[in-house]
């Protein structure tokens, strides 16, 4: 048998694979700032000094106008630029350096907060794949050029410090500020490929509605022995209310939200779904209809908090009160806005009793969907093509929500948006024991790299 040529190593991947011990580094000492912007959970001085860190990264990196800047909701956000060769674009790179809570600690197997190399050989922290390495694989990708005869194209880079709360900070300073992220192309470093070692890159995104329901029924708690029966129960209207938000097989029902979406493009089967969310054995997927569908293509209720009395020192109580937090995600072709309308309607309409019902919204993005017909898809189909030999550039959809997207989208209509990054499933991104494959950082950066110098020559043309 003839052997097969090798395929010669591009210089950019030689030079992404020697920065990695560098970017461990450097991904560790982000990871080790509680970044959490939320002042309820962690103080607001991890945020700050995680903003500093990525301000000095970026001004090592000769980088201009690097401010660190507040935005409206109290988060701080990171600019900075670097001119490009005359006439050439300009690409925003996009990562935030907000995280998750840690959750349960108890259920981490290495602490949050230090990034760990364990015998996978994945690097283990909070925000290891979202996003703070996201923002490092940018660092990797810049450094690879100026080692290579430098970087084609003018670079914003932004990183955001809340967009895990979803409060719209840099959004609402956006809007203020339009000139600050114009751009011709704009990589948002936050999403990942369907499967480590597929490279991907994400068409779609759910938009997101997030409120807050609170029930009323007594002017105080009582005893249930003395009253229950008759007195009205708050706890259970409210579990009666959130009951209705989906039929029997775990759909979500929200009175006049369309809900029978379908997707056609990439499709994600069953048993790879299951074995991705951990599912136990036994226990039966929701919904109907394919899993890209009800991912990608459809709206997805979440209650995702509950106030209400825990069971170590419960009391023998009918509830004058009961409050829940409720998740909301919108899928393309629907609107944010008129969703939280109906929302908040079904809610009224299906709480029992005559309970009193307040609804109160707590955040809001709307879906995004991109053009992959674009020069710039083009541009990063070539560079994936070479970072991941023998692959083709998959299109994939995120059920996840990034409402910046469409806030960039709208100030600049003639900019290409590209969705790339590191939260693969294995990554298990707002879980515990969330991870960053080193394999995925290197060949992403390589490809952001590569698609830089593709995109400016496009431009040539």
């Amino acid at each position: 048998m003839t052997a097969q040529p090798t395929r010669p190593v591009p210089p950019i991947a030689e030079t992404v694979a020697s920065l990695m011990p560098r970017a461990k580094a450097e991904l560790t000492e982000l990871v080790a700032f509680r970044s959490v912007a939320d002042p309820a959970q962690f103080p607001p001085s991890e945020c700050r000094a995680a903003a500093a860190w990525v301000a000095d990264a970026l001004r090592a990196e000769d980088f201009q106008d690097v401010s660190v800047f507040d935005t409206p909701d109290g988060s701080q956000s990171v600019y900075g630029y670097l001119p490009g060769p005359e006439g050439a674009p300009t690409v925003l790179l996009y990562a935030h350096y907000d995280v998750q809570p840690p959750l349960d600690l108890a259920g981490w197997d290495t602490p949050p907060f230090e990034l760990t190399e364990r015998e996978d050989g994945r690097w283990y922290g909070r925000g290891a794949a979202d996003c703070k390495g996201g923002f490092i694989m940018h660092l990797l990708a810049l450094r690879a050029l100026k080692a290579n005869g430098g970087i084609p194209v003018g670079v914003k880079v932004i990183a955001e410090g809340s967009e895990e709360q979803g409060t719209g900070g840099l959004e609402r300073y956006a809007e203020a500020h339009p000139e600050l992220l114009a751009a011709d192309a704009i990589v948002i470093g936050d999403a990942g490929n369907f499967r480590a070692g597929l490279p991907t890159v994400t068409a779609t995104l759910r938009g997101m509605t997030m409120v807050r329901v609170t029930v009323d029924t007594l002017q105080g708690n009582l005893h249930s022995g003395l009253f229950g029966g008759a007195a009205p129960d708050a706890l259970a209207a409210l579990i009666r209310a959130l009951d209705s938000l989906r039929a029997e097989d775990g759909s979500t029902t929200v009175d006049g939200l369309e809900a029978g979406g379908e997707w056609e493009g990439l499709q994600y089967p069953e048993e790879d779904f299951r074995k991705d969310a951990k599912v136990l054995d036994g226990v039966g997927l929701i919904g109907h209809g394919s899993v890209g569908d009800r991912l990608w293509a459809r709206p997805a209720v979440t209650v995702i908090g509950i106030d209400c009395p825990p069971v170590v020192g419960a009391t023998a109580s009918v509830h004058a009160t009961a409050r829940a937090q409720i998740s909301l995600r919108v899928p393309p072709g629907q609107d944010a806005a008129e969703a939280t309308k109906l929302l908040a309607a079904h809610l009224e309409a299906h709480t029992p009793w005559g309970a009193r019902v307040s609804v109160e919204q707590v955040g809001q993005g709307q879906p995004f969907q991109a053009d992959v017909t674009s020069p710039a898809y083009t541009s990063m189909a070539e560079a994936l093509r070479v970072a991941y030999p023998g692959q083709e550039m998959q299109v994939a959809g995120m059920g996840g929500s990034i409402p910046l997207c469409n806030t960039l989208a709208a100030l600049y209509p003639d900019a290409e948006i590209l969705l790339i990054g590191l939260s693969e499933p294995e990554a298990q991104i707002h879980a515990v024991n969330e991870s960053v494959s080193p394999d995925e950082l290197e060949r992403m950066s390589v490809a952001e790299a590569l698609f830089l110098v593709n995109y400016a020559a496009a431009g040539r043309d």
